[in-house]
């Protein structure tokens, strides 16, 4: 290990992030300058990498957790070679189209592994690539051959370890035993307020020994103590490792390292001069030579590494060939095709047991399809068949049992989509996606294709009463970009709503099913499968009609007996995913919602989103909390009943 190059690329790591910062007057020096030796040594040193073949299966992953220090990872993505990272990139440091973003963008640059910056979601998201590689290891390697066998890397702050999802999904990988996950804890104990003693006075240490999980420490700037506690963590095969190393924020500012002024601002002209002047750097956006000749040197072990991992592999697909086709599956993004359950019009099916039958078909033949629920997989209805659960005794397992935990759930099925090879779905009830929405957003930031299963999705749960009735969860999953939302009607448009979602590649889909029972209708739209892949079909055609009633999930049963109470001409539309549908050219959508026609909206939520497809004397809604009692009791306490709706169509 060349210490004096280490030494030389932590310097320029932290040349480049106080003058990047400083130029564009933003950012978050402290961590880059408190931690730039761990920097230098793991991407030096540690990384099984090759930035010339940034996608490479086995590579090992780094997360920093700690978005907030960005210049630390973009710094080391160029000094590396990382084609994406370039000077010109890190000069324009947190300008509009700089892959060099405020907080690191997955897919903005290539070796950012994920979008960070919502502190502890980083440090969560991590289980998930852990799982992941274990996992596909279970599946793909062999007595002969290891052809996945890496490690998930991570630098965390104190305020990655004070949120709670950390805790969440932290407590789980303990439990699951994923070995070859490594955690770094730059531990400075300073936040943007000040001091952590502010309010954080715990033993992390111990808190984390309860986990589970091993735990090291030492200090941030010894890099032979850093290799030692590193190949210590890795040795350790049955508990992920915490390595706390003790560091100073901002080191190598005169005047404001070890100060929460250094966290979240730039360091000011002044400071910059006199730390460089006190750290031998001699110009702007300084690089040393040293460091320059080491990652160029690198540069041939990092291929040879990639390259007999290639030898290798080659040989395991030749002795292989089913297991080497298998992979070609997992890695090719697409779903397999299945055959969906059939229904008669007539059953009563509710479009959670419908979601499991879909599920259950889907996945047999999509080998690669893995995830659970939080503690509700019968609730829920997502148990698989032919497989079993996901332990540490087990990593042949496709269910993953998440426990009470929705908020880590989430995260790391972001982490299990990431790490690529396979798709991923969680699930809970509808009401408690208030606990996951943040990873959701990630989900959706980074255009992952995850599933989210949310059932119990209206007042029509009934006795469970107002905190387990979601009225105001459809608009709010709505309003989050690039999620599409889909509510089907009955178990026909489940199994369909399933299709679709395994058919969209770029962004998350969040399948809103019922608790209770839904009668499969029959469907005036002789090619309604594929008609509602628009988002929307006709359910009941009528000509000229008087009034059109968009309805969506179990609504539509009760728009299609208002229609007929009411003794008008009704048209009756299900709106399976209102966002997919509005996205569709006008032409299509006039096909569907004619225009010109009174529009009658109808869903068991709050109207918000609604307006713009009916006036507000139109919108049929809850807007207000639900109540406890037996579901019709209760929707005829609201109001929210066919003979209403009817009386709204004839006004």
């Amino acid at each position: 290990m060349d210490t004096k190059a280490l030494e030389k690329t932590a310097l320029s790591v932290r040349a480049l992030a106080m003058d990047a910062i400083q130029k564009a007057n933003s950012g978050h020096p402290g961590v880059v300058l408190g931690a730039a030796e761990l920097g230098a040594i793991l991407y030096g040193e540690i990384l099984r990498h090759d930035p010339a073949k940034p996608d490479w299966a086995d590579r090992d992953r780094f997360i920093l957790s700690a978005g907030h220090g960005s210049m630390f990872l973009y710094s080391l993505l160029y000094l590396s070679g990382y084609k994406g990272m370039t000077m010109d990139a890190i000069k324009s440091f947190r300008q509009v189209g700089s892959p060099a973003a405020g907080h690191p963008e997955y897919d903005a640059a290539r070796g950012i592994e994920m979008t960070t910056g919502p502190l502890g979601q980083g440090l969560a998201t991590s289980v998930g690539f852990a799982i992941a590689e274990s996992m596909l290891a279970a599946r793909f390697n062999t007595a002969d051959r290891k052809i996945v066998d890496h490690y998930t890397y991570v630098l965390a702050g104190d305020g990655c370890f004070q949120e709670g999802v950390s805790s969440e999904a932290c407590s789980l990988a303990g439990h699951l035993g994923l070995g070859k996950l490594i955690v770094y804890y730059d531990s400075n104990k300073i936040t943007i307020d000040g001091a952590t003693g502010l309010a954080f006075t715990e033993d992390v240490a111990k808190r984390y020994e309860a986990y589970g999980w091993q735990v090291l420490s030492g200090s941030m700037y010894d890099f032979e103590e850093i290799a030692r506690l590193t190949n210590q963590a890795k040795a350790e095969t049955q508990k992920p490792s915490l390595i706390i190393l003790t560091s100073i924020i901002g080191k190598g500012a005169p005047t404001k390292a070890n100060s929460a002024g250094i966290h979240g601002s730039p360091l000011g002209e002044e400071e910059v001069a006199a730390a460089k002047k006190a750290l031998g750097i001699p110009g702007d956006f300084y690089v040393a030579p040293e460091a320059e000749i080491y990652f160029k040197n690198k540069q041939e072990e990092w291929k040879k590494a990639r390259e007999a991992w290639q030898n290798e592999f080659d040989a395991w697909a030749k002795e292989n060939p089913g297991k080497k086709q298998e992979w070609d599956a997992f890695y090719s993004g697409k779903a397999v095709p299945v055959k969906l359950p059939v229904y008669q019009a007539g059953e009563k099916i509710a479009t959670r047991t419908a979601g499991n039958k879909a599920l259950d078909a889907i996945a047999a033949a999509n080998l690669n399809l893995v995830g659970g629920s939080a503690d509700l997989k019968s609730p829920n209805a997502v148990g698989l068949s032919n497989t079993t659960a996901f332990q540490a005794s087990n990593r042949t397992g496709r269910y993953i049992h998440f426990g009470i935990r929705e908020f880590g759930m989430a995260a790391i099925v972001n982490g299990i989509s990431l790490h690529g090879g396979l798709r991923s779905f969680c699930a809970t009830f509808m009401v408690f996606s208030d606990y996951l929405r943040p990873a959701l957003r990630l989900s959706a930031l980074m255009k992952q294709p995850v599933i989210y299963v949310l059932t119990h999705d209206s007042i029509f749960v009934g006795e469970d009463g107002p905190t387990h009735q979601p009225v105001e969860h459809l608009a709010s999953l709505r309003a989050i970009p690039n999620v599409r939302v889909f509510r089907p009607a009955d178990a026909e448009e489940c199994a369909e709503a399933w299709a679709m979602a395994m058919e969209r590649t770029d962004g998350p889909v969040v399948l809103a099913l019922s608790r209770q029972n839904l009668e499969v209708f029959a469907k005036d739209d002789p090619d309604w499968r594929n008609t509602i892949r628009t988002g929307a079909y006709v359910a009941k055609k009528t000509a000229a009609p008087d009034a059109v009633i968009i309805a969506t999930g179990s609504e539509v049963a009760l728009a299609l007996e208002a229609a007929a109470l009411s003794g008008k001409k009704v048209q009756v539309v299900s709106m399976v995913s209102r966002e997919l549908f509005e996205s569709q050219p006008k032409a299509l959508r006039d096909s569907i919602v004619p225009s010109g026609v009174r529009v009658i909206s109808c869903e068991a939520g709050v109207r918000q989103g609604w307006e713009a497809w009916a006036k507000p004397g139109d919108i049929f809604s809850i807007d207000r909390f639900g109540e406890s009692g037996p579901a019709p009791k209760v929707a005829e306490h609201l109001g929210f009943t066919a003979k209403a709706l009817s009386e709204l169509i004839s006004r």
